[in-house]
């Protein structure tokens, strides 16, 4: 009796050994945010949505928004499905702050799961000063400290922080206040996988920047240089930004009511429209990448920005091309996200909330109307559905339930519409 009672303590201490041995490894494999978790597998997986964000609620950056506040919209963007965000500087504290809010929320729930494209800002020589921007020369020590905090981040963060973006629209030239030559942004590219080399980065951090689809060679044969062929070498992947609502004034080539087409309901004229906004939208992504894989066949390209404003009092509202409302805004949002999941490419839309800082002038002005919500947390049309389907039951904004705009009347949103331009169009 007493032998088998040894025999049964050991056998049952050997047990408890091997369960504790495979606990920790359990763990990581049901926790969805582990250390191994790579951009590679994450950007353009049709369950890890991406988006841009800033939750900025007042009409300058220098009120943050608090931790609290944060965590609010990280919940609401996590119930759309959203699991990347897109930030795009590190100078003020909202970045760092997001990557806390980020870590505490899966501290409180192992299931939540986000990650983060952190942006570097860079800028010229003589960027927003009273002196003329020297294009051909960077601020060199605000762009060093930039990509110092970065890293730092980068490292302090590495189960959250998957991409690293050099620069936002950093060398397209409409950039006039800060735009720089490609070879900075390559100079910092190549620093940074430099230092995955030297395992003071994480290897599987992916290096980008982010930029105009005509930066990367997708329009203008201008911009096509020796530099911009070795960052695209450079680079993990190619991000770049679309904005057929921009063109609807610069460049309305698509832009218009079909004669043909004046016989249809107003929201099925719309919707063609909208579908022919999508398309020009689709056509510079492979305009791109068609350049892109004539300098390296096998490098990604995913999509850093494009978006629809839903209200506009400038070029792109009713004095001008008559593109922004909440119906087209919708459209556009569905269109593009149908795409983007079929063909594994990663979206990240802009944006999520609207954020009043950028036009602080004119509050009517399209840039302040990029949100899929309002500030005060109403969905815009493109999210009904997600509310309808009690996505945000329980969630807040700043105190404010989601709830749907126009009451979730379809109707009393159709009068706010209005139609583009009748014209010919091959």
């Amino acid at each position: 009796m007493l032998n088998r009672t040894k025999s049964y303590s050991l056998l049952f201490l050997l047990s408890s050994l091997l369960l504790s041995c495979d606990a920790p490894s359990s763990k990581k494999d049901t926790d969805p945010m582990n250390d191994t978790k790579t951009a590679a597998q994450i950007l353009g997986n049709p369950d890890y949505l991406a988006i841009s964000y800033g939750g900025y609620r007042e009409t300058t950056r220098h009120v943050q928004p608090t931790l609290e506040q944060l965590k609010e919209d990280l919940k609401i963007m996590s119930a759309m499905g959203i699991k990347i965000l897109r930030t795009y500087n590190v100078q003020f504290d909202q970045a760092s702050n997001i990557l806390q809010a980020i870590r505490e929320l899966h501290t409180e729930n192992a299931q939540f799961e986000m990650y983060v494209m952190l942006g570097a800002w860079i800028d010229c020589e003589n960027a927003w000063s009273d002196l003329p921007p020297n294009h051909d020369a960077e601020n060199e020590k605000a762009n060093s400290a930039e990509i110092k905090r970065a890293v730092d981040l980068a490292n302090s963060y590495p189960e959250i922080v998957k991409v690293m973006a050099v620069g936002n629209e950093a060398m397209v030239k409409w950039a006039e206040s800060y735009y720089v030559q490609p070879r900075v942004i390559l100079k910092w590219v190549n620093h940074l996988q430099s230092l995955k080399k030297e395992g003071k980065l994480d290897k599987d951090l992916w290096i980008t920047s982010s930029d105009n689809f005509a930066s990367w060679g997708g329009g203008d044969s201008s911009y096509h240089c020796e530099d911009l062929e070795k960052l695209i070498r450079a680079v993990d992947y190619v991000s770049l930004h679309t904005y057929p609502m921009h063109d609807t004034h610069y460049n309305p080539v698509f832009w218009g009511v079909l004669e043909s087409e004046l016989h249809l309901s107003k929201d099925s004229v719309i919707k063609h429209v909208m579908k022919r906004a999508y398309l020009y939208a689709k056509k510079q992504y492979y305009t791109t990448a068609k350049y892109v894989h004539s300098i390296d066949s096998a490098k990604s390209l995913h999509i850093g920005e494009t978006g629809w404003a839903s209200e506009s009092n400038e070029h792109y509202g009713l004095d001008g091309s008559n593109a922004c409302d909440e119906y087209k805004e919708g459209l556009y949002y569905k269109f593009i996200r149908k795409w983007t999941k079929k063909e594994r490419i990663a979206c990240f839309y802009f944006e999520a909330f609207n954020e009043p800082w950028k036009d602080a002038q004119n509050p009517q002005g399209s840039e302040n109307h990029l949100g899929l919500f309002k500030l005060n947390g109403e969905a815009k049309y493109a999210l009904w559905k997600l509310v309808d389907q009690g996505r945000f039951k329980g969630l807040t904004r700043d105190g404010h339930t989601i709830r749907k705009t126009y009451g979730g009347n379809l109707d009393s949103l159709l009068e706010d519409v209005a139609f583009p331009p009748i014209k010919q169009m091959r």
